[in-house]
């Protein structure tokens, strides 16, 4: 079988805890990965709001999720509130395919997921569905952006949005410049804005060389945009597998 990335160096800029899947799929395809995790992901400082919003979930209408991270700190919020149960009345909509998969993986039931995997394109999903009185939970990153929090408030349902895990920048290694310096990538992939902004405060525009800059989606590569950096190719579907196809356009045109 044809490895449409054999030899190349492709630097994966993710959470630490996220890259395995891709890093994987990379390898498949003959690449070289380098491995650079910019920022780590924690419990937010404050949990009561959360945990608050887990014992009395069954007051929602509906949950929304921006992040697979998203899920995973409701669900234990849930398990430590002993209120699992109560999910069950509540719908459940998720923005793009890995956030859906991991929704699933707790057993839950995605009511509502975008063919655009963006804030705006689930508010657009699930509009016709909410009513003035609805309650929606939108946990979150702490750095997490707004537009989906001010959608749906401007339509006129009441949103609590509570701070689910937070991200904080990551201690890269000293030798981290040093290497990318005698080893540089051919392609560098992107799959959030917070891991461009950080790459670039700790790397600075010499870490990407000449490599190819590839994003993970649209709003991705518009934070890459306004940080000066042009993009080469960007995935179509915010998955792994759609991570690797617009790394091969990258690399081949």
């Amino acid at each position: 079988m044809e490895r449409r990335l054999e030899g190349k160096r492709v630097l994966v800029t993710r959470p630490k805890e996220r890259v395995e899947e891709l890093c994987f799929l990379l390898e498949d395809e003959g690449a070289e990965v380098m491995s650079l995790p910019v920022l780590e992901l924690r419990p937010p400082e404050d949990a009561r709001p959360l945990a608050a919003a887990a014992e009395s979930i069954q007051r929602y209408r509906w949950v929304v999720f921006a992040s697979p991270s998203a899920v995973e700190a409701l669900m234990e919020a849930l398990r430590e509130a002993g209120t699992l149960d109560r999910l069950n009345h509540v719908r459940i909509a998720v923005v793009g395919p890995r956030t859906a998969r991991t929704a699933e993986g707790y057993g839950l039931t995605v009511a509502a997921e975008p063919a655009e995997a963006t804030g705006l394109g689930l508010f657009e999903a699930i509009r016709e569905a909410l009513h003035p009185d609805d309650e929606v939970l939108l946990p979150a990153g702490e750095e997490g952006r707004r537009e989906l929090e001010l959608a749906l408030r401007e339509h006129g349902v009441r949103v609590t949005r509570v701070t689910a895990y937070r991200s904080t920048p990551a201690e890269l290694p000293p030798e981290a410049h040093a290497a990318l310096g005698q080893t540089p990538p051919d392609v560098v992939l992107f799959a959030s804005p917070r891991t461009a902004e950080l790459f670039l405060e700790a790397m600075g525009a010499a870490g990407l060389g000449q490599a190819k800059v590839v994003a993970i989606g649209p709003t991705t590569a518009g934070a890459l945009a306004r940080l000066g950096v042009e993009v080469a190719a960007v995935a179509e579907r915010p998955t792994s597998e759609g991570l690797v196809d617009a790394t091969v356009r990258a690399v081949h045109g």
